[in-house]
């Protein structure tokens, strides 16, 4: 098996600047946590180098879940600047639970403790020209001989794009379509798209399916944009299907890293929450539809945003674009998800 060995330029390099932003505002940047101490400290780094580029307002790194500082810790500390005001961007690929519910959830938390605090959330990466133009490039390199040493071409490999894996289907959607866009007018046999946790099909299925393609290589996209225990799984799962598989060569990209792309994606994100842009498709959301499951009853929450997202909620908007969110929704709808025992056990997701 052979990981692909990236030379990725850093952020900080000359040349890379960005131009002034409208408002002097502290970032809190949440990231999903990890108990995995490189994926932790590959976040920080992220960080710290998103600083470095504009260093007129704090950047503030904190993490959701797993690990150290938290969410509260992060606010605490603006507070204890003197700030009122934060953006708060989530540092997610979709918009899964953590995105809708668990992150707003813990910035309704913080106004309970300090009700003068107003929030600006951003919303996730999703998916952007910046980020398909990433891995083209990547994937780029791998036709080259010091990579491909074999000379197999495209047309006898298949792409195998690893999600994180979510309970939300709509987040989940959005791995097959990233993968679909990949694949378009590559010139690569196939594309398959399989999870490395929750959901399925998982990545041993995945592999199995890109076998009955009969390549001669397989590469391994790992959709993440950070290393840590998931990324370092499907990497070991690799190798031991390339030791059962010697036959097909396997090779495995790299997390995302701290990439140009990602701080110039993370700068747009920011200045859409400044300025009052931040646009989210809620049509699909699970929370909208089913608010009234107890799994979701507490997503009802006031904090202040510069959302202008309409997902069918009585929004009530002031002139600085805070708003109180209130959910009005009836009690007859379903949530499919929120049993999560049922749900990992329909039987479209058994392998």
């Amino acid at each position: 098996m052979l990981i692909a060995d990236f030379n990725r330029p850093q952020p900080s390099q000359p040349g890379m600047s960005f131009a002034p932003l409208p408002l002097q505002r502290p970032l809190l940047m949440v990231g999903h946590g990890s108990r995995d101490a490189d994926g932790r400290q590959e976040f920080l780094d992220f960080a710290s180098h998103y600083q470095a580029l504009d260093s007129t307002r704090p950047v503030v790194p904190c993490f959701l879940e797993l690990t150290q500082p938290s969410i509260q810790a992060g606010i605490e500390c603006c507070v204890a600047a003197g700030y009122e005001e934060f953006s708060v961007l989530p540092i997610l690929l979709f918009a899964a639970r953590h995105n809708k519910f668990d992150v707003t959830n813990e910035l309704d938390r913080a106004k309970q403790r300090h009700p003068q605090l107003k929030f600006y959330y951003g919303r996730h990466f999703g998916i952007t020209p910046g980020l398909l133009d990433l891995w083209h490039q990547r994937l780029a390199v791998l036709d080259q001989p010091e990579q491909n040493p074999q000379g197999i071409s495209r047309a006898d490999t298949v792409l195998l794009v690893v999600g994180r894996g979510s309970s939300d289907a709509d987040a989940n959607s959005d791995i097959y379509k990233l993968a679909r866009m990949l694949w378009e007018g590559s010139g690569y046999l196939t594309v398959e798209t399989c999870f490395i946790g929750i959901t399925h099909p998982r990545l041993e299925e995945g592999f199995r399916r890109a076998r009955l393609y009969h390549p001669q290589r397989v590469i391994v996209l790992p959709y993440f944009l950070f290393t840590g225990v998931l990324v370092k799984k499907i990497f070991d799962i690799t190798a031991q299907q390339q030791q059962q598989y010697p036959e097909i060569s396997l090779t495995c990209l790299p997390e995302m890293g701290k990439h140009p792309q990602l701080f110039q994606i993370l700068r747009d994100r920011e200045i859409e929450t400044q300025l009052g842009q931040v646009q989210m498709n809620c049509e699909m959301c699970k929370f909208r539809l089913a608010v009234a499951q107890q799994a979701v009853a507490g997503h009802g929450h006031s904090h202040s945003s510069s959302s202008d997202h309409d997902h069918g909620h009585s929004h009530h908007h002031d002139q600085d674009h805070s708003y109180e969110h209130h959910h009005n929704h009836g009690s007859g709808v379903v949530d499919r998800e929120a049993d999560l025992t049922y749900y990992h056990q329909r039987v479209w997701q058994v392998p």
